[in-house]
């Protein structure tokens, strides 16, 4: 009897496409993350075979991105955050401000309007969650003060990103979108409610959360049961995060890590951390399967040098930004590296973001193109770069 079952299909061939080739890829001495990439290309609609389901791998994907911010935010206290963010958040605005004129620049070049041009520049401005951590973790910088800082950027970025996805309509007009240009009055309405909105859950986490979530956790281990207590873990950071989204309009990245920082304040955070670490992993590859599945081959033999420029402004540009700025702050030379390839890769708010200025009429389906395929190169250059950073680190460290 024929049934129709897209979430099963979907997460059957991503999972088993990726096991095949990341395990390929690893006997190749390449990351396997480079296997997974080619797996989505290979279950996505561009290429002839096997099809995942499109509009259910994102999703499956996002997932992994919720949980994956939510062990990290267990690991990242709120004095951590506090202690970067002297770096952190003028770094991270001159970053994103750096990469979005690169973005316009290339984009006049071509001859686009300059609502697409900042559009895709701001697309190519902010780097991979999942990509980033996963890496810091390979390289056990998580938890070094390189890793805290790069982790603390993120942050800003993606709240940058969350008032830009909220303002971005507002400006559409003005951008030469389809939309009428709102007054003035009504920017400064829209930008104060969104403040408004993401200051009061961060307000929320750390009166209520911060106290409630760890008493919570405390009442399931007295139970004795370690399937409620992996329940009441995964709840946690699900809910929180999917809270976050529909109250606050905040992305549910950045949900699943304030709702991390706040467990951090348990004793049982450690224990929470492993307890959903192995759907982390499996989630975050179907992420890097999702993303395979966006790209359409043809844009690498069609448009490839202005592909090509696109990855030189995420690989180097943003990079040389981001080692820039760092320096500045008077930190090593080892430092403004490793935090500069963290940094030299897009992923997914550049999706996001892209598939809203094309909903606004903002950007053409070729910068669409040249955003996801740049994200896939980027992606797959990105462990090259960690390598090059590591291996000076280690001949700084092994001369001192």
């Amino acid at each position: 009897m024929p049934h129709d079952t897209p979430l099963i299909t979907t997460i059957v061939g991503g999972l088993v496409f990726a096991f095949a080739l990341g395990a390929l890829a690893l006997r190749l001495r390449l990351p396997p993350l480079v296997g997974y990439l080619c797996a989505g290309i290979l279950v996505g609609p561009f290429t002839p075979g096997f099809q995942a389901d499109t509009a259910l791998a994102p999703e499956l994907a996002e997932l992994g991105v919720i949980l994956l911010m939510f062990g990290v935010g267990q690991h990242f206290s709120i004095k951590d955050l506090m202690a970067v963010k002297a770096i952190a958040v003028p770094g991270a605005l001159v970053q994103i401000a750096v990469a979005t004129l690169l973005g316009v620049g290339l984009s006049h070049f071509l001859g686009w309007p300059l609502g697409e041009g900042v559009v895709f520049g701001l697309a190519l401005s902010v780097a991979s969650t999942v990509v980033l951590l996963r890496a810091l973790e390979e390289y056990g910088w998580l938890d070094s003060e390189d890793g805290k800082v790069a982790v603390g950027w993120l942050v800003v970025e993606d709240l940058v990103m969350v008032l830009t996805l909220v303002l971005l309509p507002a400006f559409a007009g003005a951008l030469g979108g389809g939309q009428a240009s709102p007054s003035w009055g009504q920017l400064g309405w829209t930008l104060a409610l969104t403040v408004a909105k993401v200051a009061a859950f961060v307000a929320l986490m750390l009166i209520v959360g911060r106290r409630f979530i760890p008493w919570m956790l405390e009442l399931i281990v007295h139970t004795g049961s370690r399937e409620l207590f992996r329940l009441g873990v995964l709840a946690t950071a699900l809910g929180v995060a999917y809270g976050a989204t529909q109250l606050f309009q905040i992305s549910f990245a950045l949900g699943a890590f304030f709702a991390g920082m706040v467990m951090a304040e348990s004793p049982f955070s450690h224990r929470a951390a492993e307890e959903s670490l192995p759907l982390r992993e499996a989630f975050a590859v179907l992420f890097f399967v999702s993303v395979g599945m966006l790209l359409n081959p043809e844009v690498l033999l069609k448009d490839t040098a202005v592909l090509l420029a696109t990855v030189l402004i995420i690989v180097v540009g943003k990079s040389a930004a981001a080692y820039g700025i760092v320096r500045l702050f008077r930190r090593s030379h080892h430092t403004s590296l490793r935090i500069a390839a963290s940094l030299s890769q897009i992923g997914e708010f550049s999706f996001i973001l892209a598939g809203l200025g094309m909903s606004l009429g903002l950007l053409s389906a070729r910068g669409q193109a040249l955003i996801l395929a740049g994200s896939i190169v980027s992606i797959l250059f990105n462990p090259m770069m960690f390598a090059l950073a590591e291996r000076y680190s280690r001949r700084a460290e092994a001369a001192a």
